[in-house]
């Protein structure tokens, strides 16, 4: 249940989302299973088996957007066509050129898309109405934005929007490892990167390795600014940000887990109960982390 990644957003100020309206507003894209020659469709499915397009519990909201990619590597594309040239090259006389090779190839892609092999991925997204947070459990930035892509084609006006801090998280990040004085309620954890911000772009990491200060304020000094820190909060999460305010390798420590086994009966239950506990948690690292950054600029709040 628990997101792995944090790619965050703020719901605008003036929006106001229902779960009945955001049902009605997706079941047009709800997933359709592909045609032989699609290479990538993407849709809705609902979180759960048992619920509709939106799963919502006390102003959290869980949406699951489903991917099926066919995979048909370029090699696989080239060495089929290499061969129908050479059948036409035989047919014809001489050999195919640029254009009619570029033809054979789009042919041939068109040949191998039914037999290819099928990727299926899901991304979740977490909407706290309440707290006004937006969360895709997503690594990269392409697949949030295809996320926000298929939720702006459904949802006028947009009510997504960026999350701006007052502080650069890069330069948060280095003024608490180089004082050692991390914000209230973190601590820092062993796997860090500092980066050169000139154009060299020279990188340390340090993975599983505490960092010692005065190490770091040699980097600090020769321009280094840090990049991604591990970081735990309130010994209950721990997770590693970055300097895009990205939120990577979430994870629930034991105190929370814990939690988790001692909840209930039966499957329906505790996937309500991992889902309120997560998104309760969350919320409240979210207002710390934020806190620690300065807070929010006005355009987002």
């Amino acid at each position: 249940m628990w997101f792995k990644n944090l790619k965050l957003y703020r719901l605008a100020p003036n929006a106001s989302l229902t779960p009945a309206d955001l049902e009605a507003a997706l079941e047009p894209l709800a997933f359709q299973p592909g045609g032989s020659q699609d290479s990538q469709v993407s849709g809705w499915l609902p979180p759960r088996e048992d619920s509709g397009l939106v799963y919502a519990q006390h102003g959290q909201i869980l949406l699951n957007l489903h991917t099926e990619k066919k995979l048909l590597p370029a090699t696989v594309v080239n060495q089929a066509s290499r061969a129908r040239a050479l059948q036409i090259e035989e047919q014809q006389g001489y050999k195919p050129g640029r254009k009619q090779m570029k033809e054979i190839k789009e042919q041939m892609t068109m040949e191998l898309l039914p037999r290819a092999f099928v990727i299926a991925h899901d991304t979740r997204i977490w909407i706290d109405t309440v707290n006004r947070w937006v969360a895709i459990d997503a690594a990269a930035a392409a697949r949030s934005d295809e996320v926000l892509g298929l939720l702006a084609k459904t949802l006028t006006p947009f009510p997504i929007v960026p999350l701006h801090v007052e502080m650069s998280p890069a330069a948060a990040m280095t003024l608490w490892l180089s004082e050692d004085e991390p914000p209230a309620g973190f601590s820092v954890d062993q796997d860090t990167e500092l980066r050169s911000t000139g154009e060299s772009r020279a990188t340390v990491r340090y993975v599983r390795q505490t960092v010692e200060l005065d190490e770091v304020r040699r980097h600090v000094q020769a321009g280094k600014q840090c990049t991604r820190l591990a970081m735990t909060w309130n010994d209950r999460v721990s997770f590693v940000l970055t300097d895009n305010l990205d939120i990577k390798r979430v994870a629930p420590l034991d105190v929370l887990k814990e939690h988790q086994d001692a909840q209930a009966a039966n499957e329906a239950e505790q996937f309500e109960a991992d889902f309120a506990l997560m998104a309760g948690e969350l919320a409240r690292l979210l207002d710390d982390l934020v806190a620690a950054l300065g807070g929010m600029r006005s355009d987002t709040k």
